[in-house]
């Protein structure tokens, strides 16, 4: 919004001039995202005109506003959209075995402290296992590219909860403790996935359900592959990729890598037969 708000004539103006004081930029800036979203979620609206809209140091005062209602038409809540907005829809409380609740949410461009925080909080060596390199930390560009995805191509899902009591998060009060996602090909055919849990996480089924929230989120999406590449010595992420029907091969040019692969159909096959 505020990029969008800089690329204005009136600009200059809402930094304050003469004796007028600078307007109130975040209000501005949050009727820019409010309006956005409404237009995103109903797809019924044909015109919005705002006129006059007030901006001041106190905020924000709409005077008078006209809505336009259309028939909407079915199926095209997405595809009428230049860019696909944040997938609200797929925000929900999960919990694991012992009771522990996360809130699963698609990733926001804001979780790039949140993923460092994450990081921090893993041994090298899961990181290690995550990225085929020895890190300690992201760098900036990599970090903001892990949370800035398009939603069209990519999907990436956290688990989010409570801050340990024990420790500092620079997300505040909330942390991350999985993330899982996966980037689909141009044809919407293929999608390569990645997982990273916490380390203090491990063992505790984080991961398990991560990956059977992707695998549904990619049915639902009409992709027909999920693959990917793990190191050899992963033999924790071999067994639960086994565990979730995945099948392995072996990289004829990199002994110290397994690629595994599912395709949609079968698994559909055997939730049909288990059923």
């Amino acid at each position: 919004a505020y990029e969008m708000m800089k690329r204005t004539r009136v600009w200059k103006l809402l930094q304050g001039y003469r004796s007028r004081p600078k307007s109130d930029l975040d209000a501005i800036a949050m009727t820019l995202v409010k309006i956005s979203q409404l237009v995103c979620d109903l797809s019924s609206v044909e015109e919005l005109d705002i006129n006059p809209l007030f901006a001041s140091e106190k905020g924000v005062l709409a005077l008078d506003a006209r809505i336009k209602i259309r028939q909407p038409v079915v199926g095209t809540q997405a595809r009428r959209l230049a860019i696909r907005p944040y997938p609200k829809r797929l925000e929900k409380h999960v919990s694991l075995r012992d009771g522990r609740s996360f809130f699963l949410r698609p990733i926001r461009p804001e979780d790039e402290p949140m993923i460092q925080d994450m990081l921090a909080h893993s041994t090298e060596n899961d990181i290690r296992l995550r990225f085929f390199t020895p890190l300690k930390q992201l760098t900036h560009e990599v970090a903001a590219r892990m949370s800035q995805i398009d939603y069209n191509r990519e999907m990436a899902l956290v688990a989010e909860g409570p801050t340990p009591a024990d420790e500092s998060s620079p997300g505040g009060a909330k942390a991350l403790f999985g993330v899982v996602r996966i980037s689909a090909d141009p044809d919407n055919d293929k999608a390569e996935y990645a997982v990273m849990v916490r380390s203090d996480l491990k063992g505790m089924g984080l991961g398990y359900l991560l990956m059977g929230e992707i695998i549904e989120y990619a049915k639902e999406r009409g992709l027909q592959e999920i693959f990917g590449e793990v190191l050899r010595e992963n033999t924790t992420m071999l067994k639960m990729c086994e565990e979730l029907g995945f099948k392995r091969t072996n990289d004829p040019d990199d002994p110290g890598i397994v690629h595994v692969q599912v395709k949609m159909s079968e698994l559909r096959e055997t939730a049909t037969a288990a059923e």
